[in-house]
């Protein structure tokens, strides 16, 4: 069996407008995609006849992920399967690093991985372009993380992408509660509160990102863009209902933070910083406190013979 192995690199988001949802009941959003250097360890292996997933780790939930059907790196496996024609057999293996139920794409980064291992080991790899409808469509956060990209602009349903110049490395600090946010509660709730932010049938196109354009509407481009313009339009919607997410938020807003945010749709709270953060024994007594980097690049594939 051949093998390919890759960390599977965790997400934030420095920006997210929410606008209204279509006929499908998904909702349009505008959002900035960063990836970070908290990731997953991920191993592919191809060949036989059976498919297997395995999971473990520090961070492996304690009720596990059910049957394999129902893990998104084995159907992301499945579907690069059924895109390409050559892969019968695989076997994953995944050591969880990232929280599950926080916002930081852990399983969307695992799925990325899964195809971004297949691809480097296929006789004839995918364009890019055919990669991502395959990542599109499995999920959201699933097309930025099967990429190159270290940081991304993201229109419609969070899966069309438009590459960024990255931002330089900085620390970060990822503050994650004992309790995890599902997306559906998430967008319920947002919805109760009145909606999102982004303008109702606002179409961002590739042509629009990069022109000189509002910071809320086509992203952030350096760090002190970002201390002035980040925003999460989930925060007035979540923080009311979870009063510590807004606690979290200020403790490390008040420690000097570039930007102290939630990611996604939470449940964790990140906060960038200038120079490495003071200590933070006051957040861990409440929360799982993970002291990670922003990235700049993407890291490789290794293909093993």
């Amino acid at each position: 069996m051949r093998a390919a192995r890759v960390l599977a690199q965790a997400k934030v988001n420095l920006l997210l407008r929410v606008g209204a949802s279509d006929a499908a009941g998904y909702h349009e959003v505008a959002t900035q995609l960063q990836r970070i250097d908290l990731a997953d360890e991920v191993t592919v292996r191809v060949g036989g006849g059976d498919r297997s997933i395995s999971c473990g780790g520090p961070l492996m939930p304690g009720g596990g992920f059910g049957p394999p059907e129902s893990n998104l790196a084995y159907r992301a496996a499945r579907a690069y399967a059924e895109r390409c024609g050559w892969l019968t057999g695989f076997s994953i293996e995944i050591v969880k690093h990232i929280p599950a139920g926080g916002g930081l794409g852990g399983g969307s980064a695992d799925a990325g991985a899964v195809l971004r291992c297949l691809d480097a080991m296929a006789p004839e790899p995918l364009a890019s372009d055919a990669l991502g409808a395959v990542a599109r469509s499995l999920g959201a956060d699933v097309p930025f993380l099967a990429s190159e990209q270290p940081s991304a602009f993201a229109t419609g349903r969070g899966d069309v992408c438009h590459s960024l110049d990255p931002l330089p490395e900085r620390p970060i600090v990822l503050a994650m509660p004992d309790f995890s946010i599902s997306t559906a509660e998430a967008y319920r709730l947002l919805d109760e509160a009145g909606g999102g932010s982004l303008p109702a049938a606002r179409v961002v196109t590739s042509a629009d990102v990069g022109r000189q354009a509002p910071l809320e509407t086509f992203g952030l481009r350096s760090w002190t863009e970002a201390r002035g313009g980040s925003h999460n339009d989930f925060e007035r919607a979540l923080e009311p209902r979870f009063p510590l997410l807004g606690t979290l938020r200020d403790s490390l807003a008040s420690a000097g933070a570039i930007v102290a945010r939630l990611s996604g749709s939470g449940s964790t709270v990140f906060a960038v910083f200038e120079d490495d953060p003071p200590p933070s024994r006051d957040l861990s007594l409440e929360a799982l406190v993970i002291r990670a980097r922003t990235s700049a690049r993407v890291v490789q594939v290794e293909v093993l013979e």
